[in-house]
């Protein structure tokens, strides 16, 4: 605006410049047009276009009033160029700075306004020195507050502090008797002014401050303990003020007491001293808090301008459409099947073609024509499923030939994503009919995202986590990221969302989950002191009491869950399935991501407690049935596309994903980190790592738990193995499995017990192992008569077992 205001006030000087200054007569016509040049060039003229615009300006309005309609709009475009506007000259004109003279008749006047705001601040500064008044009794309960000396000469009246000057009333006899504790008291009061000098400073204000006068009844109270303290000493104090000398030598201080005053004064001192350290000490504290909650910038949401704009394809599909339909409907009429297309929509990687079935017509009879509609379309597979919302209505959707991008832009720009009000909303994509797909993971509240390599699933997970970014600060979701494959979520260290760095050891990855566990249920914990049953509910109350802090919701990102669980299976499993069945509520959320969806990766247990799935292109039905229960995702067709089945919804939804590239990333999270400090929870990294030392297969150490009972006192099935190999005379494993019914591992693991406690001998290769107690041994063994075998018990042992 200010640009614009410049170039319009140098058109309009151009034209006062012609007004002013052109006086010849000038031709006609386009001839008019060389003059104007010609006199610019020279400085007659205000030039083409200025004077051209004089000229006409000076045709409708005459010569004056044109002169001064172009210095009217001249002066306020400069005024506009400079910022300045009409209220803002009017409002520095009333308050200009005005002489302080004042006329004699007009000396009691006050201006009102100028009485308020003095009122108030003398009410103010009334308020402070009542304050300091109080804390100072308080501190010092046995100071005697310093009494208004009486107005002396000026060549008689003693050195003073300005609180002193200010008093001018004289003292009473009493308080004259009172000198020596005066001087103690008005010293330490100077004492309190030097450590104190801040809490001064409203002492010295203008003259017009009407003081408050000290209470009255505080002057016996302070001044009581002084006069006991002097009658105590045996001394009696001078009736009569001495009078002052100039250079007088100063008299000998008074022998008192040193066993009774010094320690009084020693302790009293000290007293104060520590109080106000204290004092001190909480002022700093709360300052420095106070500091650094001012110093720690808010959250700044970076721009849209990070991302790029969408780039619109520049092929028409009208053709290919109406190709595709002719094509279809010859198909379908092959095939016997009585159906017709009734409408067409053209979605960003696949064209759905809506297929009404006549009554008698089976979907299956469409959907086992699938491969063979494919070969008449030219297409690499086609997904055929049922259209939610509309009756008897088969879609059958065929990829493009062009695939449009859907940019990330586009949909964190839209009206989806602004009008959604969950701080973990997440935008995911298009949908075929062009609708922007906006996910909110408090909702699903697990996500399960699978595909093969190259099909889109990491450039998912970017897009869900720069949305995370847009949508909600640091105070409202925190992250924990897994990256074992080092590469792909290195970028996001330093952002603020993070509660530790991302995580590249599979070990330690498994200590951050058994980390979110012990956080989830500690959050369990809380909201049930509080008596609410979910995140939410426990924030209203706490932000609604003072110094309260809310619980950010936690978000826990996997990106490769097959090599956590070839390293930790057991820990993984069991983390992923207690935060998938408790942590909705606790506000903690898993997202998952896996290029390889097998029954040993994503098992039954969790896909139980994981209810919203994404499904990329995958290579088999049964990889799709494991990720969505169901078959299609073996026909997508990459680059994006993919199967969208959130919480609640009864067939996966068809989306081209958002893609966002490497650049847009690191932009968005580069300016995040220069505007936002990360602050790593360092308890949380103990935790995290401490859990991780007892993951995986290690020896057992110190810190690792003893063994409980059940695991010192054995298999169960041990007292019946005995007795089976002392009836057969046989110890062997094969034998103990066939006997008692039990599996290789369990026999194994038996057999190696009984030699431990010495039933049996050592393992001897193809030879029998050998038992090394009989029956009565063993009898007395179990009633506890013998607590453990010696050597001399080999006595008994027959000859033909050793």
């Amino acid at each position: 605006m200010r640009s614009v205001c410049t170039l319009i006030c140098v058109f309009l000087c151009g034209c006062i410049y012609h007004l002013a200054v052109q006086g010849r007569e000038m031709s006609k016509g386009f001839a008019l047009i060389a003059d104007l040049y010609t006199g610019g060039v020279a400085g007659s003229t205000g030039g083409v276009l200025c004077g051209g615009a004089a000229m006409l300006l000076r045709w409708l309005c005459g010569k004056t009033l044109a002169f001064v309609i172009c210095v009217f709009f001249a002066v306020m475009t400069l005024l506009g160029a400079m910022n300045i506007t009409i209220p803002s000259i009017i409002r520095a004109i009333a308050n200009r700075p005005k002489d302080d003279y004042v006329e004699e008749a007009d000396e009691d006047y006050i201006d009102p306004a100028t009485a308020v705001v003095n009122n108030i601040a003398n009410k103010q500064i009334a308020r402070r020195r009542q304050r300091r008044e109080q804390q100072a009794v308080k501190n010092a309960p046995e100071e005697t507050p310093p009494e208004t000396p009486k107005q002396l000469p000026p060549e008689k009246q003693p050195r003073s502090t300005p609180k002193q000057e200010k008093t001018n009333a004289s003292p009473s006899q009493d308080d004259v008797k009172q000198v020596p504790g005066k001087g103690a008291a008005f010293m330490e009061r100077i004492d309190g002014d030097i450590s104190a000098p801040l809490s001064g400073t409203s002492e010295y204000v203008k003259d017009e401050t009407p003081p408050i006068p000290e209470p009255l009844p505080a002057r016996p109270a302070a001044a009581k303990p002084v006069r006991v303290e002097g009658e105590d000493m045996g001394e009696k104090l001078p009736s009569k003020m001495p009078e002052f000398v100039p250079n007088a030598p100063i008299p000998p201080a008074p022998k008192l007491d040193e066993g009774k005053v010094k320690p009084a004064q020693e302790a009293k001192s000290g007293k104060v001293t520590a109080k106000e350290a204290a004092r001190s000490a909480r002022q700093v504290a709360a300052e420095i808090d106070q500091a650094q909650a001012v110093q720690q910038p808010d959250y700044c949401f970076p721009p849209l301008d990070l991302l790029k704009r969408p780039v619109r394809a520049g092929t028409d599909g009208t053709e290919e459409m109406r190709e595709n339909s002719r094509r279809l409907n010859e198909t379908l009429a092959s095939f016997n099947i009585d159906a017709h297309i009734i409408n067409v929509t053209r979605g960003p990687s696949v064209t759905r073609y809506e297929v009404e079935l006549d009554k008698g017509v089976r979907l299956n009879k469409v959907t086992g024509c699938a491969d063979d509609i494919a070969l008449s379309l030219g297409a690499s597979g086609v997904r055929i499923a049922a259209v939610p919302g509309k009756i008897s209505v088969v879609g059958i959707e065929v990829p493009n030939r062009a695939v449009t991008t859907v940019s990330l832009r586009e949909v964190i720009d839209s009206n989806e994503f602004a009008k959604a009000k969950s701080k973990t909303s997440v935008a995911l994509g298009k949908s075929i009919d062009g609708s922007c797909i906006v996910g909110n993971i408090a909702k699903m509240p697990h996500l399960l995202i699978a595909g093969t390599t190259g099909s889109g699933k990491s450039v998912c997970m970017n897009s869900i986590i720069i949305s995370l970014l847009y949508k909600a600060g640091p105070d409202d979701v925190k992250l924990i990221m897994v990256d074992p494959k080092m590469v792909e979520l290195g970028i996001y260290n330093g952002i603020p969302h993070l509660l530790i760095p991302v995580v590249t050891d599979p070990k330690k990855a498994a200590g951050s989950l058994q980390w979110a566990v012990t956080e989830m249920l500690r959050r369990y914990r809380m909201m049930s002191d509080m008596g609410v049953r979910d995140l939410e509910s426990y924030n209203s109350i706490v932000l609604s009491e003072e110094d309260g802090q809310k619980l950010p919701q936690v978000v826990i990102i996997i990106d490769e869950l097959a090599d956590l669980m070839m390293v930790a299976a057991k820990e993984v499993e069991d983390s992923i399935c207690r935060i998938a069945q408790m942590g909705r509520a606790a506000g903690m959320h898993l997202i998952i991501a896996t290029q390889r969806p097998s029954a040993n990766v994503i098992t039954g247990l969790m896909k139980a407690n994981i209810p919203s799935r994404i499904a990329f292109s995958v290579a088999s039905a049964m990889e799709s049935r494991i990720i969505l229960d169901t078959m299609g995702a073996e026909k997508l067709v990459g680059k994006g596309d993919m199967l969208y089945a959130p919480i609640g919804c009864g067939k996966p939804l068809r989306v081209q994903g958002c893609f966002v590239t490497d650049t847009e990333v690191e932009a968005v999270a580069g300016y995040v980190k220069d505007n936002y400090t990360a602050d790593y929870s360092q308890q949380v990294l103990d935790e995290i790592e401490k859990k991780a030392q007892q993951t995986g297969k290690k020896p057992a150490s110190v810190s690792d738990p003893d063994p409980t009972d059940e695991e010192l006192e054995g298999d169960e099935m041990l007292p019946a193995a005995v007795d089976v190999i002392l009836e057969t005379g046989q110890a062997s494993v094969s034998m103990l499995q066939r006997r008692l019914k039990l599996g290789y591992a369990r026999a194994a693991r038996i057999v190696d017990e009984m030699e431990e406690k010495g039933i049996v001998g050592p393992f001897q290769g193809s030879k029998p192992r050998a038992i090394l107690i009989t029956k009565e041994q063993w009898a007395s063994m179990k009633g506890g008569q013998t607590e453990q075998m010696g050597f001399d018990d080999l006595d008994s042992v027959p000859d033909e077992l050793m």
